[in-house]
């Protein structure tokens, strides 16, 4: 039986959320409570078990309301299943579109088969990173409020979740090590591994501008000299530059729209 969660079946939810993704049990249960919301996730009820699990978390995107789907379980068709009872409620509930980033093929060509395609393309690039004493920024001052704002001031064509939401994946990816460099032409969002930056996140006014990030970043972390950069395939950064790499895929309960400079990012997924 495919269902909304009840209050009751949340320590069920919280053991299958953690043996498939290894996540503490207070991490789980701040994705259940405060990224999803109970009301959002329905299950897949077997004689009493919750087999699998399936959270719609809202969005919005180019002014459209729309979910973002993880999926959690194992069985395709049982999945499926549990897919087409999401949609079907999401709709009612006003949600035109729903979005993912597939765990692996496998999950991918299940996705494909209920409907939806490939989008939201990432372009990722090396830099050599030159030192520039000159080139300021803060660091880590940007709220989860804030990062929202960012994003419809430089990529207004992005999957926003709300401040709220945003908030719960700031703080995750805090925990792993991420820092902010922010100024007011644009931000990153990085993680550094020995003498290189890994740009998860960059948006800014120009190229120049985003160098100028990277610069304060590399006289911050004092033994960086590149830089790895993730941007939107449509991100006019470095144009041209870098390795197309397929992300995330759509699926349209409503009038389909144009989603080709569409960006999607940091929703927990990795």
């Amino acid at each position: 039986m495919y269902r909304l969660m009840q209050p009751s079946d949340e320590a069920a939810v919280l053991a299958l959320w953690q043996s498939q993704h290894h996540d503490t049990e207070d991490f789980a249960k701040m994705v259940l409570e405060r990224f999803a919301g109970m009301q959002n996730i329905y299950v897949a009820d077997e004689n009493d078990a919750i087999v699998a699990a399936a959270l719609a978390v809202p969005v919005t995107l180019q002014g459209r309301t729309g979910n973002y789907l993880c999926l959690c379980g194992e069985g395709s068709l049982l999945l499926a299943g549990l897919l087409d009872t999401l949609c079907a409620h999401q709709k009612l509930r006003g949600a035109g579109f729903t979005v993912t980033v597939p765990a692996d093929a496998a999950q991918a060509a299940l996705l494909q088969d209920k409907g939806f395609a490939q989008a939201f393309a990432l372009r990722c690039l090396p830099r050599e990173v030159s030192r520039n004493l000159w080139s300021q920024a803060e660091f880590d001052t940007v709220t989860a409020k804030k990062l929202c704002e960012l994003r419809e001031q430089f990529w207004k064509d992005t999957v926003q979740l709300s401040p709220e939401r945003m908030a719960v994946v700031l703080q995750e990816l805090y925990a792993r090590g991420a820092t902010i460099v922010s100024n007011e032409h644009g931000y990153g969002i990085y993680f550094r591994k020995e003498d290189t930056l890994y740009f998860v996140e960059m948006m800014a006014d120009s190229d120049r501008a985003a160098e100028i990030l990277m610069e304060a970043a590399r006289e911050k972390e004092v033994i960086v000299e590149k830089a790895v950069i993730t941007v939107g395939a449509a991100q006019p950064l470095f144009l041209g530059e870098g390795t197309r790499q397929e992300y995330g895929m759509i699926r349209f309960d409503a009038e389909p729209f144009d989603v080709s400079e569409s960006y999607l990012r940091l929703m927990l997924e990795n």
